[in-house]
């Protein structure tokens, strides 16, 4: 049987699927206001069990149709940010791509390198003809990356995430299989 969400390479990356041995990594990457200020569909991580919860979560990606990698550097094998896809729609054939990165290693090209295995992966693996995103507006950087891999703003998702007592629009991207490296 294929596996649907394989450990992936680029030139500097990995990208493997999340254990237990990672929960430091991932309580300080979503407990830091700086990584999470776009990110409007949860609360900042306030304790250590929130990293686990997310790590089992996001266990077992085959049996539950979505997934998160971690995103390690080759370098020196450090657990640098996360990427995966959620709400698979199996039958349509689309999937939501989602992903965050350690302020520190903004600007070095990362998430470019890891969205585009991830992209690909995606099309490849998953037999997806559409990859949905969502970007708070403000969030200029992911927007401008998004664009790069050609996917298209399709408009404004209003009132997309209540957070915090209030609530915030997205932008609505997508990527199409016949667009895809065209």
């Amino acid at each position: 049987m294929q596996n649907i969400f394989p450990n992936l390479e680029s030139e500097r990356l990995q990208l493997r699927e999340l254990d237990f041995k990672d929960t430091e990594f991932i309580f300080k990457l979503f407990s830091n206001e700086k990584v999470c200020e776009y990110l409007y569909d949860e609360d900042v991580f306030t304790n250590i069990e929130e990293a686990e919860e997310f790590i089992e979560w996001n266990s077992n990606p085959e049996e539950k149709s979505h997934n998160r990698w971690g995103i390690v550097r080759k370098l020196d094998q450090s657990l640098i940010g996360t990427c995966g896809f959620d709400y698979w729609d199996k039958y349509n054939n689309i999937a939501e791509i989602g992903y965050d990165l350690w302020y520190e290693y903004w600007g070095n090209g990362y998430m470019k390198e890891t969205l585009e295995v991830a992209i690909e992966s995606g099309f490849k693996n998953m037999n997806l003809n559409r990859i949905n995103a969502f970007v708070a507006l403000e969030n200029e950087k992911s927007s401008s990356l998004l664009e790069k891999f050609g996917f298209i703003q399709e408009g404004i998702y209003r009132d997309k995430h209540l957070f915090k007592g209030k609530y915030y629009d997205h932008y609505s991207y997508s990527l199409l299989r016949k667009d895809w490296r065209s």
